[in-house]
């Protein structure tokens, strides 16, 4: 996939999310008040694949990429059933942010 295609592929996720999932993108832009555009590209390398960015759940929509963390994605799955929760949206930690990117 072209840089080009990769971005209007990223761009139609991100559509996803603002039509599809409405809490996730409401955690999004919460995320955004707090720390910036950093939130946006945090969910854009998620969406690249890049693991430990930004990974969500919500109405049967899957976004990002996984957590490294050992079977992360199976056990939040089953939170979600049990516990009966809507949708979930992880971000990499802000003081990880900090060391890789060196921003905010």
């Amino acid at each position: 996939m072209t840089e080009e295609q990769m971005q209007v592929w990223i761009n139609e996720q991100i559509q996803t999310i603002k039509t599809k999932m409405p809490e996730t993108y409401r955690d999004i832009q919460k995320r955004a008040d707090k720390i910036g555009a950093l939130a946006f590209a945090l969910v854009k390398r998620g969406l690249r694949g890049e693991p430990d960015c930004f990974w969500a759940m919500e109405g049967g929509y899957v976004m990002g990429t996984p957590f490294k963390l050992e079977d992360s994605s199976r056990d939040l799955a089953w939170y979600m059933v049990s516990f009966g929760c809507l949708h979930v949206c992880i971000f990499r930690p802000l003081l990880l942010c900090e060391a890789s990117d060196g921003k905010n």
